[in-house]
């Protein structure tokens, strides 16, 4: 039910049928030397929770499938090579509360696809290569606890009120144009 692996040497791909570990509810693989795509497979497994792949070298794009896995609630991408957009279906409720994305080469728009059913206590999506605007369907989410959205190619006014109203311009610095509070006025 638990696979714990952090923190060792293990080099070589994600198997392909990773997704017949159907029991599987947390699968803890950082800070390992792991590279390849990620397997669309594993969106098969039905009560996975938790899958931490963050500190590897997995590269390709992000399935789609995995934002919509029923009970995955934490998703640590973060510090890998992973390029591509990012998949709405990670963000208009999946049911996701914790999602890093960060120090990737994820590229594009974020998604303008949160709603009321979107609920991330983090959401970290810093040091990629996003670019536009931050979507104005952020404001509409349930609730955003900590957010980043620093070191990108991000431009325009950021929106006002929640979640914006708590956060610090640290979630926001070295992007190519954003104004706005807490960043200076536009």
């Amino acid at each position: 039910m638990h696979l714990d692996l952090r923190n060792n040497r293990i080099t070589g791909e994600i198997p392909s049928d990773f997704g017949k570990l159907r029991m599987l509810s947390r699968a803890l693989l950082s800070r390992n030397q792991i590279y390849g795509p990620i397997p669309s497979s594993i969106s098969k497994i039905y009560r996975l929770a938790d899958l931490d792949l963050s500190m590897n070298q997995i590269s390709g794009t992000i399935p789609e499938s995995i934002g919509r896995m029923p009970v995955l609630s934490t998703l640590n991408l973060d510090g890998n090579k992973i390029s591509g957009e990012i998949p709405t279906s990670l963000l208009s409720g999946s049911g996701l509360n914790i999602l890093n994305l960060s120090r990737n080469l994820l590229e594009g728009y974020i998604p303008d696809a949160f709603g009321p059913r979107s609920y991330f206590t983090a959401l970290d999506l810093s040091f990629n290569n996003l670019r536009g605007p931050i979507p104005k369907s952020i404001t509409s989410a349930a609730y955003i606890g900590h957010m980043d959205l620093s070191h990108n190619h991000l431009c325009g006014r950021i929106p006002s009120g929640a979640p914006f109203d708590h956060l610090e311009a640290a979630s926001f610095v070295n992007n190519d144009c954003l104004c706005g509070s807490p960043l200076k006025p536009c």
